[in-house]
């Protein structure tokens, strides 16, 4: 067995050093010293059916260091999964082997390559198989450089919390960064003392002993109450003499004379005992049938119950949406980040404690987590305040890539959560999300109106961001209203209407007070609830805007820069003038009342504005 894993791993090495030539990038070296780790974990150690990726029994294998691509792929082309000489189309536009692995590939779940994340998701992986009963393991790969990731501890934290025995982590520790030596180089004792710091079983290594290998992976699969992290100490460019242990080789493809002299070197290496270079690898394990089966299709959730004029915040009516939700629909998962009692996902962790997840005040290992969930099938709910998810922004971007349904929550948005003051309120967040071409951006007003939202996020294809609100606001929808994403509620018309306001969350009760302001004054004016921010009703705003003389108004609780207004006024562009009110300063603490008017988003505002463009 060893000499025919020693064999597939020089295999692994050629292969990654000849894809990475050919496309002229990439980085062999660091393919390089993961290499016997590789072919140990695939060849020895994982059970899973290489042409049923997806099967939910099968291991999982995270490659959090994504530059070592080239060595996924070639250990997958080893598997059968696909022709290996599909690799030499490594990094072309018409290949899905790009430079950092995404989930275009099937045995791809989450994408990697921002360094740190890689981990976050595997924990959320492991928890999905207890989710669905399934005994598979979950195996993450992580570089000795990206262990200087905040977000990896995060993770670690959070999977000692849940005794997540069914995940294994492998640190290959080359000593080597993109720039210099790590921060530890190869001081085991430092990476090993880490891990047993944060609770886990943890295992030193060589990481090129593959006996030693074995048997740390034997070890880990025998521990039953935590994670396992095995510390391997390798070399990078393990193999070809001229790059091993060398600074400058990272991200640096070899040029073809020099691939020709480390294909020669590492050829030399193959051993006779395990039948030469051309030895079929070890046959991959299937793995055990627990009969672990994913729900689907779309569940039926009653219609709301709330009354009109019944006064509620959006974000308490998120929590009791979620319960709704997840009364018919077991994929729904809910997590935290230390503030369910402001944000009300309590209300699921009261009804459905085994699908809800606290991760502390770690948004970052929060919303990774959440991907790694995803990724495996459930409709996965982080949330926190708006504000504080851009801790995790690089995470939401990720997610974004890789497609997945993580259904993001942000409460206490804006200069309407009152006096905790601008630390608290999130004024960037539309921006952020719309930012991401493919996340869904929902900012509901009433009880209703979020209700449905969350319904609707939960079966939309892929991200989604619900933006939620502290304030209490009365219920201006009936039970039957629907609200699907993309669309827009016009609230308030005529054949009169001289401009039309575009409000969404708070402020389209500031728009009302307007409108009933300027009615009685004998102004009539349109009132759109602008709920689907993106992808945005361009249909019915550009209508509005013909009906109304071109004129727009927008009001958010945002700052100007690529929330409402920018939304608007592109969808509406050269059919309108939108004259956009937001947040133009770093706001201060005081009453939301006083917050609103004094930043320019009250309906006081709104009248004037609207006078000044139409009167």
């Amino acid at each position: 067995m060893v000499p025919t894993l020693h064999n597939v791993a020089t295999r692994l090495r050629i292969e990654s050093i000849r894809a990475t030539t050919a496309a002229g990038s990439g980085h062999p070296s660091t393919c390089c010293s993961a290499a016997d780790i590789v072919a140990t974990l695939f060849f020895a150690e994982m059970r899973f059916d290489p042409k049923r990726p997806q099967d939910p029994d099968n291991d999982r294998f995270v490659l959090s260091k994504g530059h070592a691509a080239p060595l996924l792929y070639a250990a997958w082309a080893e598997a059968g999964a696909f022709d290996r000489s599909e690799l030499l189309r490594l990094r072309k536009i018409d290949s899905d082997l790009e430079g950092h692995p995404t989930p275009r590939l099937p045995f791809v779940d989450v994408a990697t390559g921002s360094l740190g994340q890689g981990i976050c998701a595997a924990v959320g992986i492991a928890l999905n198989a207890r989710r669905i009963g399934s005994a598979h393991r979950t195996y993450v790969l992580l570089g000795d450089g990206e262990s200087a990731e905040g977000s990896v501890w995060e993770a670690a934290d959070v999977a000692q919390h849940y005794e997540l025995s069914n995940l294994c982590g492998i640190t290959d520790v080359n000593a080597l960064g993109q720039s210099q030596m790590t921060a530890w180089g190869h001081d085991m004792e430092a990476y090993a003392s880490r891990w047993q710091a944060f609770g886990w079983h943890t295992v030193v290594v060589d990481g090129h002993d593959i006996s030693a290998l074995l048997g740390a992976f034997d070890r880990a699969r025998r521990v039953t109450d935590r994670p396992t992290m095995i510390v391997a100490k390798t070399i990078k460019g393990k193999g070809v003499s001229f790059v091993e242990g060398l600074n400058g080789w990272h991200g640096r493809p070899l040029k073809k004379d020099e691939e020709a002299k480390a294909i020669a070197e590492l050829e030399a290496q193959f051993l006779a005992e395990g039948g030469g270079p051309d030895v079929a690898p070890p046959a991959v394990q299937p793995p055990p049938k627990t009969g672990a089966r994913q729900s689907s299709g779309r569940a039926e959730v009653t219609p709301p119950s709330f009354a009109l004029g019944q006064s509620i915040a959006t974000r308490e009516a998120y929590g009791m949406a979620l319960v709704k939700l997840g009364e018919v629909e077991p994929r729904v998962v809910v997590l935290d980040a230390d503030v369910k009692n402001s944000t009300f996902s309590d209300k699921f962790e009261k009804v459905f404690s085994g699908r809800f997840y606290q991760n502390f005040i770690a948004e970052q290992a929060m919303v990774g987590s959440a991907m790694g969930l995803a990724s495996r099938g459930a409709i996965a709910f982080p949330s926190t305040f708006a504000c504080f998810l851009t801790r995790a922004y690089d995470f939401i971007r990720m997610a974004a890539i890789s497609r997945l349904n993580v259904k993001l929550a942000g409460s206490h948005a804006g200069v309407s959560i009152g006096e905790d003051g601008p630390s608290q309120m999130a004024l960037e967040d539309l921006a952020m999300m719309r930012a991401q071409p493919n996340i869904a951006v929902l900012y509901p007003c009433d009880a209703v109106s979020t209700e449905r939202l969350v319904v609707e996020a939960a079966y939309h294809d892929g991200p989604a961001y619900i933006r939620t609100s502290r304030p209490k606001t009365p219920v201006i929808y009936g039970p039957d209203e629907r609200f699907p994403v993309g669309g827009c509620k016009v609230i308030r018309q005529s054949r009169q209407d001289v401009a039309t306001v575009v409000a969404a969350g708070v402020t389209v009760f500031e728009a009302l007070k307007a409108f009933d302001e300027l009615k009685s004054a004998g102004m009539a004016i349109r009132v759109i609830d602008l709920y689907s921010v993106q992808p945005i009703d361009e249909k019915t705003l550009r209508q509005a805007a013909a009906d109304t003389n071109g004129r727009i108004v927008t009001v958010e609780d945002h700052y100007a820069g690529g929330g409402i207004g920018d939304a608007v006024a592109a969808a509406t562009s050269g059919a309108a003038t939108v004259h956009v009110l937001a947040v133009r300063e770093i706001p201060r603490s005081g009453t939301p009342e006083q917050l609103l008017d004094r930043f320019g988003i009250s309906a006081r505002h709104i009248v004037e504005t609207v006078r000044s463009i139409a009167g």
